[in-house]
């Protein structure tokens, strides 16, 4: 086998397009924390974020096989992608008061929680585009820094030009969340016989986060005068 050979190449540009996909979850995800830094934080809360994401790539990457078999890790994981998705999109943007460094580690936790949930995913389609060639798998996780670390920074200059980025970005979230709630071990016998079961649940997920920030930015709109008086 030589890299120019098409069993090679094949995974090569599987891996690729996955990373591609997949990494600009991270990269959303990343971004949205990171958007309320000062300017002077916005890089280190990148590069902490990107090299968490790559750590928990790694490390489910050396237990693939066991991961996949643990019932219920994608619904629980999909619970928490839904909770982070809200919090991001709900969080109060105009406080002040808040210590640039304690907001700096507020932001690496919220990365890390959601990077747990979602490099799930992308390991699992890295490793089966690989065919178990732990090479490609490699290639697959180094391929992955540059797209976070630049997608992240790309998000970010959008976001403060285009607000409707952010919600576009806890619509994504929502969706993944409601796809892993269907796809888990446990739960996707059920939704087997369902070919578009999938797309569905991301639909739904999706609408839900958007509806609930909706909800909730009209809630905080509406009691804004009385707490001026």
């Amino acid at each position: 086998m030589t890299w120019l050979d098409s069993a090679t190449l094949v995974p090569i540009f599987k891996i690729i397009w996955i990373d591609l996909l997949l990494s600009g979850d991270n990269a959303m995800v990343i971004a949205l924390a990171c958007r309320e830094l000062p300017p002077e934080k916005r890089k280190l809360g990148i590069l902490l974020g990107a090299g968490a994401a790559v750590g928990l790539r790694v490390v489910f990457t050396l237990g693939i096989a066991q991961l996949m078999q643990v019932p219920y890790l994608k619904i629980v994981g999909g619970l928490l992608l839904f909770w982070i998705a809200v919090k991001l999109l709900i969080e109060d943007t105009d406080e002040k008061d808040i210590d640039p460094a304690n907001t700096l580690w507020k932001a690496v936790r919220i990365i890390v929680i959601a990077d747990a949930v979602m490099s799930l995913d992308n390991v699992i389609a890295v490793a089966a585009a690989a065919h178990g060639s732990w090479g490609l798998i490699v290639f697959g996780l180094l391929l992955s820094i540059p797209i976070v670390i630049a997608g992240s920074s790309a998000v970010m200059w959008l976001m403060d030009r285009y607000p409707i980025v952010i919600w576009a970005g806890a619509a994504l979230l929502g969706s993944l969340a409601g796809g892993m709630l269907v796809t888990d071990i446990v739960s996707a016998p059920y939704f087997a016989p369902w070919p578009a079961a999938v797309w569905v649940a991301e639909g739904i997920g999706a609408a839900l986060v958007v509806a609930f920030g909706w909800w909730w930015n009209r809630r905080v709109a509406s009691l804004e005068p009385r707490v001026k008086d």
